[in-house]
This record gives C-alpha cells, structure tokens and sequence, in this order.
C-alpha cells in the first residue's frame, strides 16, 4: 500500500491531444500551491415530492479540472498551442489524460476532454504569478498503478 506517503512531488501527468501533438507530453513546473484539483462531481439529479418522497436518478456530468502551472513552465506552451489551433481552425482538439500518483498507487485516466477556459498570460505583481487551464473530461476513469 502507500505506507502512508500522500506525496505529489512525484505525479505524472501526460496528456495527448489528437491532430496536434505527434507524442504525450509529460506536464512539468506546476504552481508551488496547487498542481491540480478537480471539482466535486454530482452523482444523481434529485426531486423531493410535496408528499416527501425522494426520488433520485443517475444524469452523466463531466468531470472539471483546473491545472496550476508556474508562469515559468515550458507546459505552458502547450496549452497556448492548443488555444491558438483551435482559433486558426474554429474548432476545437479533444485531450486525452494520464495521472499516476506513485505515492497511493493509483492511475486516472482522462478521456475526451476540452480545453475549457486559460489564464491568456500571468498576472504580474512583485513576481510573474500562476496560470490555470480549465478542462472539462467526459470522464475520468481510476485504476491501480
């Protein structure tokens, strides 16, 4: 098991993106705060009758993900190649994903996904701060390592 290590220092985190990129790239110089987080995903559509019933049903929901990386990060790059393909192209390039987190032994893999919302460049104060890159998965998928 994990021996009770939570470390990220040692995640890899690959996307591909179809038509664009000829090979994986591996993602690197994450923001010191926060590398990446997903949002909570909702599980069920509910309805409360007025007789207090509740009833529940499955609804497919994509899965958010917000990526931090350093205003210094060559994988920034990255990102701007898919924004700037897709405004050249007036379409847009579905991304595929990897995480391995050695740490707790696990694997998601991330179908389908798109580049939803970036940071156009750094804020700037007493130094250059974070980017963020919003992607929405169709779905992310858990596994062993």
């Amino acid at each position: 098991m994990s021996d009770y290590n939570i470390s990220d220092a040692n995640s890899v985190f690959t996307i591909t993106v179809a038509n664009l990129f000829n090979a994986p790239v591996t993602l690197s110089n994450y923001s010191a705060d926060r590398a990446f987080d997903t949002d909570q995903r909702e599980l069920v559509e509910t309805q409360m009758s007025i007789d207090g019933y509740l009833s529940a049903g499955w609804v497919p929901q994509p899965v958010h993900q917000s990526i931090s990386l350093a205003a210094s990060s060559d994988s920034c790059l990255v990102f701007e190649s898919i924004v700037t393909a897709q405004d050249v192209a007036r379409t847009i390039y579905r991304i595929g994903g990897e995480i391995q987190l050695p740490s707790v032994g696990r694997r998601y893999t991330l179908l389908r996904g798109v580049l939803r919302a970036i940071s156009p460049l750094p804020s700037a104060g007493r130094v250059l701060e974070a980017r963020r890159f919003d992607i929405l998965w169709e779905r992310v998928l858990p596994a062993a390592l």
